[in-house]
């Protein structure tokens, strides 16, 4: 201070003004050294050591902070007024090692400067790792003056509050993101007509998943995130079944586009194609309403017959089609792996199954044929057309044999455990949408039978759940989805963390995780005849 004073008066000879200056300048001293320094607690995982995100404590008198995605959470020094203070602590699928009189709560002296350190225990597998979208994601880090995780500069990108449900693809060297309805911070309205980044991919030794994404937004002139797909027309547009694929030698990127009235209403869907000038998605081809086949969901890209297929779906791959431009923009090439008729369409009263002379459901890949959703399956065990062990997809508790319902997720192929895995949402679960399991199976087809869940989220939503297989490394698999208080009872929404996209790690050799094909033999199964292709 005393080399700023020296600096600053250099030149000032009026004795007024040099008065003056010293008087602000000591003034301004003065006042920093009475400012409350930050106390802060460090949530930690008690099996990896690292900083838990999203650990909520309470006090007494219903003050809440909630920890960023280091674990921290920083307070100023006589924010309570009070030299002792107890907090009770929660935190999705974890807990205290130790209650404090039967309560999971802790008791600390806020002193500047301090820190305690308090670590938790996992109940859930998988790790939460940090939050991905969204502002403030080290907030209170950057309080006290700590560097954000590697790869992140701690600063607000696109000026994104929140974002709902991710499709992501690798496309010219670079990972490209897109996600659906964004908060933006300048007003009431977001953006409903997609939003988009970059980031790096992983390098050598570098597994950026492990610390942070960098996310780089496309944005408009004003800095905050812009639509990549403006199609025409009422309503929001939603993507789904990201392609990225090689043609004359040059890398496109397609995907499959919806402009909604709500959740359950369509207005427009197609399929739209990445322009790189314009950098925005452009119409290319509009399907009718009542096609039954398309890219919906996650997508996945597999070698079959010396030709490349994308795979599509909700939960499970159930639809694809050539990666071929001329088969892509074409509905009629679109195929469902289902056990209806070839060219049929599902009716309630009288399904048509298709069945060889031996009385077997043929389940096989057919072009223009609807699908056999969850919701048909449950009609058809209920109405006595087909047996609950013939349902292909049939999802079971391998610890109690309990039936799962599940809600989207993503396959991806695994090297670690040389198996195709699952990574999926539940419904009716704990929560009505708070469940993540994991299944496996010998073909992205199944049968899938045995899962193990390893999330939950206590009252609150953790949906459209998306795995990053560029990001696998080694026994570690990487998971996320958006954690929200939709449909979740919950009136209480967390701050920063709601309507987000929040990281996990899965440990593939947790002793907790056993091979679950090992299970499948359990579950008995009617004899199928199928035609994966």
């Amino acid at each position: 201070m005393a080399k700023f004073i020296h600096l600053a008066m250099i030149g000032l000879k009026h004795t007024v003004f040099r008065l003056v200056l010293i008087w602000l300048i000591l003034l301004l001293t003065a006042c920093a050294s009475f400012q409350p320094g930050y106390f802060k607690i460090y949530f930690i995982d008690d099996q990896t050591g690292r900083g838990i995100p999203l650990v909520e404590i309470k006090s007494t008198n219903s003050v809440s902070y909630v920890s960023d995605s280091a674990g921290l959470i920083a307070m100023r020094a006589g924010d309570l007024d009070a030299e002792s203070l107890y907090f009770s602590v929660y935190s999705h699928g974890y807990e205290l090692q130790e209650e404090l009189s039967g309560f999971q709560g802790i008791r600390v002296k806020p002193t500047a400067g301090e820190i305690e350190v308090v670590p938790l225990r996992r109940i859930n597998i998988a790790e939460r790792l940090y939050r991905v979208t969204g502002e403030g994601i080290y907030h209170d880090s950057r309080l006290v003056g700590l560097a954000p995780a590697l790869g992140h500069s701690g600063e607000l990108s696109g000026g994104v509050f929140g974002q709902d449900s991710v499709v992501n693809a690798i496309y010219k060297g670079q990972l490209y993101w897109f996600w659906g309805d964004t908060r933006r911070a300048d007003g009431p309205l977001g953006n409903f007509e997609v939003s988009g980044a970059v980031s790096r991919l992983p390098q050598a030794g570098n597994n950026i998943a492990d610390d942070s994404i960098q996310l780089t937004y496309f944005v408009d002139s004003d800095g905050n995130a812009r639509g990549m797909c403006p199609i025409e027309g009422a309503g929001p547009v939603w993507i789904s079944g990201l392609m990225v694929f090689e043609e004359d030698g040059q890398e496109q990127m397609f995907t499959y586009y919806s402009r909604v009235e709500n959740v359950e209403t369509k207005l427009e869907q197609g399929i739209a194609v990445w322009n790189d000038e314009r950098e925005i998605f452009e119409k290319r081809v509009e399907f009718p309403l009542n096609t039954p086949l398309y890219p919906r969901g996650q997508t996945l890209k597999i070698r079959h017959a010396d030709q490349d297929w994308f795979y599509f779906g909700r939960t499970f791959p159930d639809v694809r089609v050539r990666a071929a431009k001329e088969h892509i923009l074409d509905s009629k090439r679109y195929e469902a792996f289902t056990c209806l008729k070839a060219g049929s369409r599902w009716r309630d009263d009288t399904p048509p199954l298709e069945r060889n002379q031996r009385g077997q459901l043929v389940c096989s890949w057919k072009a223009d044929t609807d699908l056999i959703t969850e919701k048909r399956w449950r009609t058809l065990i209920e109405k006595g057309l087909v047996k609950p062990e013939e349902q292909r997809w049939r999802l079971v508790d391998s610890k109690t044999g309990d039936q799962i319902t599940p809600h989207n997720g993503s396959v991806a192929w695994n090297q670690h455990r040389n198996r195709w895995i699952l990574i999926f949402g539940q419904l009716f679960g704990r929560s009505l949408l708070g469940e993540v399991w994991y299944a496996e199976a010998l073909s992205p087809v199944g049968p899938w039978s045995a899962a193990r869940k390893i999330v939950t989220h206590n009252s609150y939503s953790f949906y459209n759940v998306k795995q990053h297989p560029y990001f696998a490394n080694g026994r570690y698999l990487y998971f996320e989805g958006t954690y929200s208080s939709w449909l979740s009872g919950n009136n209480e929404s967390t701050p920063r963390y709601d309507y987000n996209q929040i990281m996990y790690r899965l440990d593939l050799n947790d002793p907790r995780l056993p091979r679950l094909l090992q299970s499948n033999s359990q579950v008995e199964r009617a004899p199928l005849v199928t035609e994966e292709g």
